[in-house]
């Protein structure tokens, strides 16, 4: 009885240091965020109306959304059937997959960003200098993470007797990979999108050495004029990221409750 009671009273102290050790910065940004710029005293919404208001900081806005939404797709596209195939059609090719997904992660971003610079060149040419042209360059920076999340979910299942099951019953490799494979590895690829947007919403350095407007930029560069309207910026991005992270959280957890009941 000691033990369980001291067991709790620890556990109620380790949750509120986390909680203060957590939910302290938010609180102090905040209330930097809402304090009146100059003589003026009290609080004010201005700074956080700014993200609307101003059109620079508004387009960096959805310009970073986008690039979230076309990393994520472009990164499940390409790497969920390539996983699957590689499982399925050369299982030894394995460790060469894991190989160049991994690599990204043992380069900094810097050395990436001047080897792909002259590559950018000639993709803005093409494409346009939209900062929607970062998606490749994006895909390539949460490839280590985002592999691992996938790859995790596939250990966990049969694949090989799934494809079977379902090719012996007509089904192409299409219906395989989306209606047999993916709904069984969503939890995987949702862990995978959550930690893609939040490393797109974040990213800087790519973004700033190939002269893009994301929101990182716009916020390091609205921060020398008016850091109250960027930290209001960069805590609605936080905040953004946790109310993702809880609904991915709960809709995975709804999935699982339904494949159970099934």
């Amino acid at each position: 009885m000691r033990q369980s009671t001291g067991f709790k009273v620890g556990r109620a102290v380790g949750l509120l240091a986390f909680a203060v050790y957590f939910f302290l910065p938010l609180l102090a940004m905040f209330d930097f965020s809402t304090q009146a710029r100059g003589s003026a005293e009290g609080r004010t919404w201005d700074n956080w109306a700014f993200m609307v208001t101003d059109e620079d900081l508004r387009s960096s806005i959805i310009a970073s959304l986008l690039l979230a939404l076309f990393t994520v797709v472009l990164m499940v596209v390409l790497l969920v059937p390539t996983m699957v195939w590689v499982r399925l059609r050369v299982p030894r090719a394995r460790k060469l997959i894991e190989f160049l997904c991994l690599l990204p992660l043992t380069i900094p971003a810097l050395v990436i960003v001047v080897g792909i610079a002259n590559v950018y060149s000639w993709v803005t040419y093409l494409l346009g200098d939209s900062p929607l042209v970062l998606t490749f360059a994006y895909v390539v920076l949460v490839l280590p993470y985002s592999y691992r999340a996938i790859d995790a979910a596939l250990a966990a299942i049969d694949v090989t007797t799934l494809a079977e099951a379902a090719r012996s019953l007509g089904a192409g490799w299409f219906t395989v990979i989306v209606r047999i494979v993916l709904p069984n590895i969503t939890s995987g690829v949702l862990g995978a999108a959550f930690i893609s947007v939040a490393l797109v919403m974040g990213e800087y350095v790519f973004a700033s050495l190939l002269i893009f407007d994301t929101l990182p930029v716009a916020m390091a560069a609205l921060n020398k004029s008016n850091s109250p309207a960027a930290m209001a910026a960069a805590l609605a991005s936080m905040v953004f990221v946790s109310l993702l992270l809880v609904g991915l959280t709960f809709l995975s957890r709804d999935r699982h409750k339904q494949g159970a009941s099934s």
